[in-house]
């Protein structure tokens, strides 16, 4: 058994604990990097990238039917699937090096492909090396959670890990679970030719402001995607391909099945009781400074419960190296994280929605509205479905709403400003550059001043003293 002693111990080899490693020993600190499975972790190699690669597949194969708007005539496109694929995993092979065990052992850190284990307080196992170390972060992510459906274990289903190894188009795909993962699979599938059913126990994208949601819906269902909302899902065989079957008796059969319904922290195989480490349902139970009751120990990401994103765990990455390598005080917050669905159209949100503003905030919020298809440039390339809301309390922005195109990049702006603190007036004085659909934010922002400035009759008053005798 070969031991080690180190500075700093990251047990994951994914977003979040590449970003750690990386940071810490290229500040001077001796690093180990335990990851049994594949280099990148999930955002990688099942998740971020190959899910919108596979989304831009869809989107060229969609331009290809929607051109008639502008003049140019409508063709059925050819797909072929195991191509589109291929596509995907060159995606991921284009990036892959930037995540290898090459490339951390180039900068200092020593890679064991291994799993590791607690084995008690101060030591992690990985195969046949002990590694002591003064820190340790956990950085494990999550998979997908599969739900005990009844007979779901006689039939073979997929999940966002082995989605990505399919070579034949599915003829007709059933999605268990209508939130962000469910429903741009559903979406980029349908645009690649499949016929696509989702069924949600509750409501297709729940966690989003609802007026948001249902013009993406809207437009999904524009592109054949059949949504069936509030059927919970009571049984599953192998009739026919696959079969669903739903609390109201609805059946629905399909030739593949794709589970989606959320994720759960991967925890199982860490011994954590071991190093008297406390975890819940969600995850690692962590301090607002991301420590475990384990104080030698982190836990960053997915695997803490928290909001599972990959820009939040590469936050929490940041927020630790504070503390693990300068022992400073570091806490982690939520208001000013962003988060994007990538439907067509795209959901963005950074801070509080409408609905949580207004039990937050109750009469001292006002809603700013704009809608897309009052932007020029949405006009020009015909995508005016869309709408931004920003929640504003005594000048300043809590929470931003946008659907529509390019949400996600729009999005940017109001987390810098909530990040910032910033009042409304920074985005309003702002010059965008005519025309672009950045202009949204900016007349979004202006819409807190029509009432003070060209509904006001104080104003007005005080402009017509001014003309008359200034």
């Amino acid at each position: 058994m070969k031991r080690i002693k180190t500075d700093l111990c990251v047990i994951g080899g994914g977003s979040g604990g590449l970003s750690v490693a990386a940071g810490a020993v290229q500040m001077g600190a001796s690093v180990v990097l335990v990851e049994g499975g594949k280099m990148g972790g999930d955002c990688l190699n099942y998740g971020c990238v190959p899910s919108k690669a596979l989304i831009a597949a869809g989107k060229h194969a969609h331009a290809m039917t929607s051109g008639a708007p502008f003049g140019v005539a409508p063709v059925e496109p050819v797909v072929d699937y195991a191509a589109v694929m291929d596509h995907v995993e060159n995606v991921i092979e284009g990036i892959k090096p930037l995540d290898s065990v090459e490339r951390f052992e180039g900068l200092g850190v020593r890679v064991i492909t291994e799993y590791g284990r607690f084995i008690s307080k101060t030591e992690v196992q990985a195969g046949d090396t002990i590694i002591t170390a003064r820190r340790f972060v956990i950085a494990t992510g999550s998979s997908p959670f599969v739900p005990p459906i009844p007979g779901l274990e006689t039939v073979d289903y997929l999940t966002n890990e082995n989605i990505f190894e399919l070579r034949e188009r599915p003829d007709h795909l059933l999605v268990i679970g209508g939130g962000p993962i469910g429903m741009e699979m559903a979406q980029a599938h349908a645009r690649l030719g499949s016929r696509v059913t989702v069924i949600e126990g509750e409501r297709a994208l729940g966690r989003e402001d609802p007026e948001m949601a249902a013009i993406a819906l809207e437009s999904l269902r524009a592109d054949g995607v059949e949504i069936v909302e509030g059927a919970m899902v009571s049984e599953i065989s192998a009739a026919g391909g696959v079969t669903v079957k739903t609390g109201d008796g609805a059946t629905y059969t399909g030739s593949h099945l794709l589970m989606a319904v959320g994720r759960k922290a991967n925890v199982d195989s860490l011994d954590l009781p071991t190093a008297g480490i406390e975890t819940n349902r969600a995850g690692i139970v962590v301090n607002a400074g991301m420590k475990t009751a384990n104080r030698r120990v982190y836990a960053i990401g997915d695997v803490a419960g928290g909001l599972q994103f990959t820009h939040v765990a590469n936050y929490h990455a940041g927020v630790i190296i504070r503390s693990a390598l300068f022992g400073l005080p570091s806490r982690a917050k939520n208001n000013h994280i962003p988060w994007v669905t990538y439907t067509d159209p795209e959901i963005a949100q950074v801070g509080l929605t409408e609905a949580q503003a207004r039990e937050k905030h109750g009469k001292l919020l006002e809603v700013l509205r704009f809608e897309y298809a009052e932007n020029d440039r949405a006009r020009t390339e015909r995508l005016t479905g869309g709408l931004i809301k920003v929640m504003v309390v005594r000048g300043k922005p809590v929470g931003a709403s946008i659907v529509g195109a390019q949400a996600g990049e729009l999005i940017q702006t109001w987390a810098l400003v909530i990040a910032n603190r910033l009042k409304i007036g920074a985005v309003a004085t702002m010059v965008s550059p005519y025309p672009t659909l950045g202009e949204i934010n900016k007349r979004a922002a202006g819409q807190y001043y029509i009432p003070r400035l060209f509904e006001s009759e104080r104003v007005k008053k005080v402009v017509r003293f001014v003309q008359r005798f200034g």
